[in-house]
């Protein structure tokens, strides 16, 4: 009688579960290689910057393989890829910590000075912190260009040099039909000075006609104490001849600039009209 023959199928269920845990095996395997890739690149950020928390975390790792050692418990490949995964998700941590901790800024302070091996000195000490160097603003001197400004301009200028030597009731009047006057003032002794203002370049110089027509009004018409005439240039010497006669007393370019700096008498002291 033949017996009919009866097939195993033992062999292939065990051989169907290898292939199930070999291949669960080879996907932990590459979880772990990620996992470990991320640590190693963490910890080493970590070393370069705090080399005590790379010595901490290999102690932990160290610590964590032994401990398993020691209860002799069969390392499987899932309980070991599930406790190295516990393992550096907590290194991660830690490290994310670390980095996230800024450090301390170092204080300001001397620095010291250092020698080459001559016994030279290669840097001084620095104790003075150093300074940005200052956009230097040259100092105003205060002088006028008389020649650049305008007539009426002129005129204001001069007004402010008898109001600056203490002169009362300082007024500018030049303009059509001043007749001669372009500034009038009081002096501090009540005196009443006529000032008349000629602009001029160096190439132009206030002749006798001009100083003839501001003598025919500065005394009759004005009543001047003090006449005067205040030019930047200089006068012709008939002009000086007339002044002298009349008793006008001339200013020019030089000696303007003598009275502008406090250099000189003003024009309507004795002094002055004595030279």
């Amino acid at each position: 009688m033949a017996v009919s023959a009866h097939v195993s199928r033992t062999g292939r269920r065990s051989r169907r579960f290898e292939l199930r845990s070999t291949a669960l095996y080879f996907v932990l395997l590459a979880v772990i290689l990620i996992l470990v890739g991320t640590a190693l690149r963490t910890a080493t950020a970590v070393a370069e910057r705090h080399p005590a928390w790379a010595v901490a975390l290999v102690l932990v790792g160290a610590g964590g393989v032994a401990a398993g050692c020691r209860r002799g418990r069969r390392i499987s490949a899932a309980r070991l890829a599930r406790h190295a995964a516990e393992a550096l998700d907590e290194a991660t941590e830690t490290a994310v910590e670390a980095l996230d901790t800024a450090p301390p800024t170092p204080a300001a302070g001397p620095v010291a000075a250092r020698t080459d091996p001559w016994g030279g000195r290669l840097d001084m000490e620095r104790t003075v912190p150093l300074r940005e160097p200052a956009n230097e603003v040259p100092a105003d001197t205060g002088e006028i260009g008389y020649e650049a400004l305008e007539p009426a301009e002129f005129e204001q200028a001069i007004a402010e040099l008898c109001r600056r030597d203490g002169c009362l009731d300082v007024e500018v009047v030049g303009g059509a039909g001043d007749l001669g006057a372009d500034v009038v003032a009081r002096t501090p002794d009540g005196r009443l000075v006529v000032i008349q203002c000629k602009r001029y370049c160096d190439a132009n110089r206030v002749g006798s006609q001009d100083m003839q027509r501001f003598g025919g009004t500065c005394f009759t018409v004005h009543e001047a104490d003090v006449a005067v005439v205040v030019t930047s240039s200089d006068f012709t010497a008939p002009a000086i001849e007339y002044a002298e006669q009349c008793g006008i007393v001339c200013v020019d370019g030089q000696e303007l600039l003598r009275w502008e700096h406090g250099m000189g008498p003003r024009p309507w002291e004795p002094e002055f009209v004595a030279d």
